[in-house]
């Protein structure tokens, strides 16, 4: 068991220090596939990976902001690195932010309000 989690050590070592050397198109799970990595290397692997990814931390502030946790939370920002909302999350946000307030003008509400901010902010893109 002690080797066990030894080499698990030298590996998340390893693929910690050469996780910025990737092609930078490539997610992190596709990363850990190509290395074949698994059990707690994977899973260090990718919290590293994850963590030092510059769009991760702009959709875990959006999951932040939803209230999210848990696995609900592990699953939206999965989606959301993958689609790359996280790399343009600024301008997202601003233009998310002032379809809010333009709904807020509008008074709408419910579906219709969810509907229109999601037309803004696409057609602001």
């Amino acid at each position: 068991m002690k080797k066990l989690i030894s080499l698990l050590t030298l590996v998340t070592l390893t693929f910690a220090g050469s996780a910025h050397a990737l092609a930078t198109g490539s997610s992190c799970d596709a990363q850990a596939a190509e290395k074949k990595l698994a059990g707690a290397a994977k899973t260090s692997f990718l919290k590293k990976c994850n963590a030092d990814n510059p769009a991760n931390a702009s959709c875990d502030a959006k999951a932040a902001e939803k209230k999210l946790a848990g696995a609900a939370k592990n699953s939206f920002v999965k989606k959301c690195v993958a689609d790359g909302a996280g790399a343009a999350a600024a301008p997202v946000a601003d233009a998310k932010a002032s379809c809010d307030t333009q709904a807020a003008e509008k008074k709408l509400a419910g579906a219709a309000k969810t509907s229109f901010v999601t037309k803004c902010v696409a057609d602001a893109k």
